[in-house]
């Protein structure tokens, strides 16, 4: 059979679209600030997308561009002075940051109830906890892509190959959280294809290319590649060998095309409820 393939792109207009129409009833529109240190390319790039869902959106959006070697005293004080600001529902610290810089301190330093990303204690503990809190916009993302192919994780088995804080943890957390009976497989996992043979649902979140093969998956399961490589080619694939497994699999996401749109939705889906919050609606 020949897998049913995700279209992360519609899925993702259609959300932000939703975020558009609800943006309209504010009294005050939400803001996002974006912080970028030094010049990765890809970094760039992301930010350049995420100021375009804004200005899609209707949300209000500032970015803030300091040189790598601006220093981490120079990244605290934005962060501090961002915090303060009434006008500022989300902060966004884009990452990695260059060498020298101290990540965990970076995040720490963003208001909880601004991390929009969802990657500061307070919100991890939330998710963990079942509390209302920011998801990390990926596998926020997929579980939305799921909701709306109509399929439910309760009582199936679900297999998260990757132990990441941005996407494999919150992910398989999520998919808990739904009912799923959860695995995570890591690099010392034996056996992998044993394992994902199991999976009803199997979400690859690696950044490993043609990790997930077709003799490793199951007749009918769902497959939701998160990550993103370039092949021989300098094309952008996944983690799973796409041609062979979609195959095989009942529903499939295209690397590009399916779980990245997801992602940059959910930022806005994030800065929208961070303004509800904030008693902007």
């Amino acid at each position: 059979m020949a897998a049913n393939v995700i279209d992360g792109k519609a899925l993702a207009a259609k959300c932000k679209a939703r975020v558009a129409q609800e943006v309209r009833s504010f009294s005050r529109r939400p803001g996002l600030a974006v912080i970028i240190v030094g010049d990765n390319p890809a970094s760039r790039t992301y930010v350049n997308s995420k100021r375009k869902d804004c200005e899609e959106c209707g949300i209000y959006s500032e970015e803030y561009a300091l040189p790598a070697e601006a220093g981490q005293d120079a990244l605290m004080e934005v962060i501090r002075t961002l915090n303060a600001r009434e006008d500022i529902d989300g902060i966004l610290c884009q990452l990695p940051l260059p060498e020298g810089y101290d990540e965990e301190a970076v995040l720490l330093a963003i208001d909880p109830d601004k991390d929009v990303d969802g990657f500061h204690p307070v919100n991890v503990g939330r998710l963990s906890t079942g509390q209302p809190c920011f998801v990390p916009c990926t596998p926020a993302g997929v579980m939305e892509m799921l909701r709306e192919c109509g399929i439910d994780p309760k009582g199936k088995e679900c297999v998260v190959v990757g132990r990441s804080n941005i996407v494999g943890k919150p992910m398989a957390m999520l998919l808990l959280a739904a009912h799923g009976t959860v695995t995570i497989c890591h690099s010392r996992t034996r056996d992998l294809g044993e394992v994902c043979r199991r999976a009803d649902i199997l979400v690859a979140a690696v950044g490993k290319r043609d990790l997930i093969t077709a003799d490793m998956v199951k007749e009918g399961a769902v497959v939701i590649d998160v990550a993103m490589n370039r092949n021989d080619a300098g094309k952008l694939c996944g983690d799973v060998d796409y041609g062979p497994v979609s195959e095989k699999v009942s529903y499939i996401t295209p690397v590009p095309g399916g779980v990245g749109p997801m992602t940059r939705a959910m930022l806005m889906v994030n800065t929208l409820e961070a303004a509800r919050r904030h008693g902007k609606a």
